[in-house]
């Protein structure tokens, strides 16, 4: 109702009430008649003259109303009034109350979990989100989800289906059909157009969803960077907007879409269409000052009509957890919602680190000891790398005091030390690079992990020793002040996980050549990475923390394995056997470069 209108519905009411308090006539008095039952019976029948007044306004009130829907509806009015009725249905994972208003969605609560509070999860409610059909006609957009719905129920093997009709006119009626299954989080949803070709003028419905999306965990600044707007491509590309941001953002995509969704950290609510939408435009907005809602989400999908008439457009809503196993089953793509990581750091995440954390869950229910035993086990296959890293390493060590004589030796001529540098190891039988690849092969895992706990629901609300949740930062101390880049917190894994670092970096220079300032250096990254990770998921830094524990006995062990005097051996005896060895084809090709630079620089000197 637009502001004319009410203020023309405003004016007619106080008319009807100046005309029947003031100006009507008195009704006339009826002859006096034979007392008798008949007679009294007649006259209790008669309306009252106020009755009479009331029941002419509630004509003129509905007369306005009918005429007020026709103007905003046009052959859609029939299905403007009505009762709203509330169904509910539920499962073992989820329950969803429907509107007969609208016929849609009005409130959603995941069973299996909590929020931040341990109260109920209610992922969506009828003040948090609306969802709009909208179609034109006659030169209008009419919102089909403002008719009222008659509803029908029907039960099929393990699925509920729910049909609800809004009748337009003989054989004309929106058509919204819901099936609800006896397990997991999917809805299915149908949407039909029966005969309303010639009422429809667009050739597109408008699929809008607006969802204020509440908070459900306790760090509110983390669940907003880690909220979207996710979509896929029919080009089977994936993409996103306002991920790691705090500050509004929008993106409007004209080619078609399988799906769309909005994720938080660790659950989504998200449509997916059986036939692909045509387009779609997306908003983000973040209102820093409320901290009931996370990000105010909206999406706005173009619907093909064709799709509509017929058997309709088939759709699915799912709102559930964000976790691997159950994401991967409900659309092409649906399961990159959960952040495992670039190529081949996710293939890690997706094949190893997911499929050994489920078969320990299946025998041990304390997350803290899984991750204890996922350290050891990733340590045990490892450990090949690890020796031979810690060989490499004793080598150089080996032969320190000759690379240290060699830069007495050649000053500051930097590149004529690296090339003699170079034909030592090569008179040795030692690559330089041999001690790095084992620790490159490592790095996938390494940012693996640094991917999956942050991201893994499984660790939510898990506690262990101190925290209370591995998957956000354990706080053993809350700071009256705001460290820059640090936070408000102390995190104590974070610390020890620090400590160990630092303890496995001396144990490390203990077998490397590196001095000087860039021994130093080494000891600088585990003080950034207190900084970083404060705020990072506490299964994260325990797992840190315990992996350089194991890491530095890991060490020690192998230490007592390797005997320098051994080494040394070997070494001169390859110097013996590789004195006429020709250098190899890119050893040459290292020695002409150096060599063509230092030509370079000489002649740039005498300029």
């Amino acid at each position: 109702m637009d502001r004319n209108q009410a203020i023309g519905l405003v004016l007619i009411s106080a008319m009807m009430l100046v005309y029947f308090t003031w100006l009507a006539p008195e009704p006339t008095t009826p002859e006096q008649l034979p007392t008798n039952d008949t007679t009294e019976v007649a006259i209790s029948q008669e309306v009252p003259p106020d009755d009479s007044a009331s029941y002419v306004s509630t004509q003129i009130a509905d007369s306005v109303t009918n005429q007020l829907n026709t103007q905003k509806f046009g052959m859609f009015a029939m299905a403007a009034t009505g009762v709203e009725e509330k169904t509910t249905l539920e499962n073992e994972n989820i329950k969803v109350d429907i509107s007969s208003k609208g016929a849609s969605i009005t409130n959603v609560v995941l069973k299996d979990f909590k929020t931040y509070d341990f109260s109920p999860l209610v992922l969506l409610d009828e003040n948090s989100s609306q969802t709009s059909l909208i179609v034109k006609h006659a030169g209008r957009e009419i919102n089909l989800s403002d008719l009222y719905y008659s509803m029908s129920k029907n039960n099929t093997n393990d699925t509920t289906y729910l049909t609800y009709r809004a009748v337009i006119g003989s054989g004309q009626e929106v058509k919204q059909i819901y099936s609800f299954p006896k397990t997991g989080y999917q809805i299915g949803y149908k949407v039909q157009l029966v005969g309303l070709g010639g009422l429809v003028d667009s050739d597109q419905m408008q699929f809008v969803w607006n969802n204020k999306l509440k908070r459900l965990e306790s760090d509110i600044s983390t669940s907003r960077t880690k909220t979207s707007i996710t979509y896929y491509l029919s080009e089977e590309d994936f993409d996103d907007i306002g991920l790691n941001s705090e500050e509004y953002d929008e993106e409007e995509i004209n080619s078609s879409l399988n799906w769309a969704a909005m994720k938080q950290k660790f659950f989504i609510s998200g449509i997916i269409a059986k036939k692909a939408f045509s387009k779609g435009k997306f908003t983000l907005n973040v209102n820093i000052s409320d901290t009931t809602v996370v990000k105010t989400a909206n999406i706005a999908l173009s619907i093909p009509v064709d799709h509509l008439k017929g058997n309709g457009g088939e759709f699915n809503y799912y709102f559930g957890p964000n976790n691997y196993e159950i994401l991967k089953k409900v659309a092409p793509g649906f399961s990159e919602n959960l952040d495992l990581g670039w190529p081949p750091v996710n293939l890690v995440n997706k094949y190893v680190t997911i499929k050994l954390f489920h078969f320990f869950e299946k025998y041990i229910d304390n997350y803290g000891i899984i991750i204890l035993i996922l350290v050891l086990v990733i340590k045990l296959v490892l450990s090949p790398l690890s020796y031979k890293s810690y060989v490499s390493m004793a080598k150089t060590k080996v032969l320190k005091p000759e690379l240290d004589k060699l830069k007495e030796k050649y000053g500051d001529d930097a590149q004529k030390i690296q090339s003699e540098q170079m034909t030592l190891y090569r008179q040795v039988g030692v690559n330089p690079i041999s001690g790095c690849i084992p620790m490159v092969l490592q790095m996938p895992i390494l940012f693996a992990l640094f991917y999956f706990f942050p991201n893994s629901i499984e660790l939510r609300q898990q506690s262990f020793l101190w925290a209370h949740d591995l998957s956000t930062y354990d706080s053993v101390l809350s700071l009256p002040f705001v460290i820059p880049f640090y936070g408000d917190h102390v995190s104590l894994f974070t610390l020890l996980m620090t400590a160990s670092t630092i303890l496995y970096t001396w144990s490390n220079n203990q077998v490397s050549s590196v001095q000087g300032p860039m021994k130093s250096i080494t000891y600088m990254m585990p003080i950034m990475f207190l900084f970083f990770l404060n705020s990072f998921s506490a299964g994260l830094t325990f797992y840190y923390f315990v992996a350089n524990i194991v890491t530095f006995g890991q060490q020690a062990v192998i230490r007592r394995f390797v005997d320098e005097d051994k080494i040394k051996a070997i070494l001169d005896e390859n110097r013996k056997n590789n004195v006429n060895k020709k250098k190899s084809k890119f050893q040459q090709r290292i020695d002409d470069a150096m060599k063509a630079s230092k030509e370079s620089q000489k002649k740039k000197k005498k300029k």
